[in-house]
């Protein structure tokens, strides 16, 4: 990466915990068009994972995943290991407020705090003009944008849009967890979260189109629906007006899996 930018050639930097899908590729292409490199890390990070979460059973597939980053053009893949990324003595963390204290953050204590740990360091190691992140994880994706300005690390942080199966579900490496039951049931999280964005778009009570939204999701057959929120996009707060830039945010466990969605308004 140092004889690219002394060549005067651009970088992009597209993060990624591995097992990847076309939604991941979408990322890349994305890069591509944006910068004159594309690198893409792989790395399943410890540090944003919580007790009793799939820390151990994430899916790791670095060879098919090297192998697509290839197809998809990528110039550099870079796959460190936990010991390299933490060594011993580490002692470092990075804490956001606000932003990281609701929806995910108020569910998976911790978690937000270990992915901006590891995105600062990958931004460093990498120092790109551009990193790449995609909308499915839309708070991650605000809470990265936020640090970046406010500890003044001179790269531009872009969103990718959610790429869905044809049904609608968003493309995630968790799906692989599901049975084929559980991904007929599955679908219902962007149905409901799309149908509360429709309410709210004609005018309806953010609070009532989420409680309903609610409601759809637990009687498909999910076990346990985490939050349905209807929040500004830039600040995360609760939008409780119809009328005004909003965004739909759910998320909800089936079996083991945990699912996350969102929708703009």
């Amino acid at each position: 990466m140092t004889a690219w930018r002394r060549d005067g050639l651009s970088v992009a930097l597209v993060p990624t915990m591995g097992a990847l899908h076309e939604g991941h590729l979408t990322l890349m292409r994305l890069a591509r068009r944006e910068a004159d490199r594309v690198v893409a890390s792989i790395f399943v990070n410890p540090a944003q994972f919580g007790p009793g979460e799939d820390f151990e059973r994430y899916p790791r597939t670095e060879a098919a995943d090297v192998a697509k980053l290839a197809s998809a053009g990528v110039e550099a893949a870079f796959a460190p290991s936990p010991r390299e990324m933490y060594p011993e003595g580490f002692a470092t963390r990075v804490h956001i407020d606000r932003l990281g204290d609701v929806l995910c953050g108020a569910h998976r204590p911790g978690h937000f705090d270990g992915m901006a740990l590891i995105v600062v360091k990958l931004l460093l190691s990498a120092l790109p003009d551009v990193a790449i992140f995609g909308e499915k994880d839309y708070q991650q994706l605000q809470i990265i944008r936020r640090f970046t300005a406010d500890l003044n690390i001179p790269v531009r942080i872009l969103g990718g849009p959610i790429e869905r199966e044809a049904d609608g579900l968003a493309l995630s490496s968790r799906n692989r967890y599901l049975t084929p039951e559980q991904r007929r049931v599955a679908v219902t999280l962007p149905d409901a979260l799309r149908a509360a964005r429709d309410a709210v778009r004609a005018g309806g009570d953010p609070a009532a189109a989420s409680a309903k939204a609610r409601d759809a999701i637990l009687a498909a057959g999910f076990d346990s629906v985490d939050y349905v929120e209807i929040r500004d996009p830039a600040t995360l707060d609760l939008v409780t007006a119809p009328g005004r830039p909003a965004r739909v945010f759910g998320a909800a466990r089936l079996g083991g899996t945990r699912l996350i969605d969102n929708w703009a308004v």
